[in-house]
């Protein structure tokens, strides 16, 4: 939903596949979700004071892409996946995401989720290092799930199957439009369009890191002979697409599965891909996953 990552090579010969396998041991990939979180709420000690500083910041839809991430566990696509409550579904977010409800989410997140989510939203949180699951990576997470899926996973928490994480039920402590905020400020965090304070800790969305890893998936899936190297290269052109779409305001509507086909449908009605790429991508997406690469 952090990222798959790679390894960095010690020779000049191995250094670049040992340089993907580290990445992938350090970054969880792509992708995702607030659904695999595994936060609890801060103690008094923890809680921060409202004034922190949020830099918001304009991005066009050529900068910081965000992640189709799938985070951190063998089982986070099964999460992500899971089917929503009739009470939950079709949930739309009734909260504009402009300046005063990422303010508003900003001080909220940094009290009851950077504990264990991070600053940055990149699941690496000082309380979440022991957790199991580990925290989402939900800067990335958040830009694939959709509204009614999120709000779900905010209000219930995870201490049931297929979840299973530490996170707490939120509807008992934040209002339905307080909820509403804190996901308009991890999606932002997510879209590159603001720069947490530092608080907690933990590392902020780097998009430079999150195209490697991409890259790093590709190179792996091609050595390990699941993909072909002009399949891996077509993966790439067409998440990059995706991934510009992903930062602006896109319909979120329905689950992961169909925002990802809605988003292809966009891209190929506007001619940034071709049919045979679209088929590829979703080829290549779905091989990944199946090889262990992706997750």
């Amino acid at each position: 939903m952090n990222l798959a990552l790679v390894d960095w090579h010690i020779c000049p010969a191995e250094a670049v596949l040992k340089e993907k396998t580290l990445r992938k041991l350090n970054l969880i990939f792509l992708g995702l979700v607030i659904g695999a979180a595994a936060c609890s709420s801060t103690s008094s000690e923890e809680t921060v004071s409202s004034d922190a500083e949020v830099t918001i910041v304009e991005t066009s839809t050529s900068e910081a892409p965000a992640s189709m991430g799938m985070g951190r566990g063998s089982s986070m696509m099964e999460r992500h996946r899971a089917p929503i409550p009739s009470e939950y579904a079709d949930s739309a977010n009734p909260v504009a995401a402009d300046e005063q409800s990422i303010t508003r989410g900003s001080e909220l997140y940094i009290t009851h989720c950077a504990t264990c989510h991070g600053d940055g939203g990149m699941g690496d949180g000082p309380s979440g290092e022991a957790l199991e699951p580990a925290p989402a990576p939900i800067a990335h997470t958040s830009q694939m799930m959709g509204d009614d899926y999120l709000f779900y996973r905010i209000s219930e928490g995870g201490a049931f199957e297929p979840f299973s994480s530490s996170m707490p039920a939120w509807k008992s402590i934040l209002d339905e439009s307080e909820r509403w905020d804190v996901i308009n400020y991890v999606r932002a965090l997510g879209s590159g369009q603001i720069t947490p304070g530092m608080q907690m800790g933990g590392a902020a969305f780097d998009p430079e890191a999150e195209a490697a890893n991409h890259e790093a998936m590709a190179d792996q899936g091609v050595d390990e002979g699941v993909i072909t190297r002009e399949e891996a290269d077509t993966f790439l052109k067409v998440h990059a697409e995706i991934d510009k779409l992903m930062i602006g305001d896109i319909d979120r509507s329905g689950g992961m599965d169909d925002i990802q086909s809605a988003m292809l449908e966009e891209l190929l009605a506007n001619e940034r891909i071709t049919k045979k790429e679209a088929d590829i991508f979703v080829k290549v997406h779905e091989t990944l996953l199946a090889a262990g690469i992706m997750e």
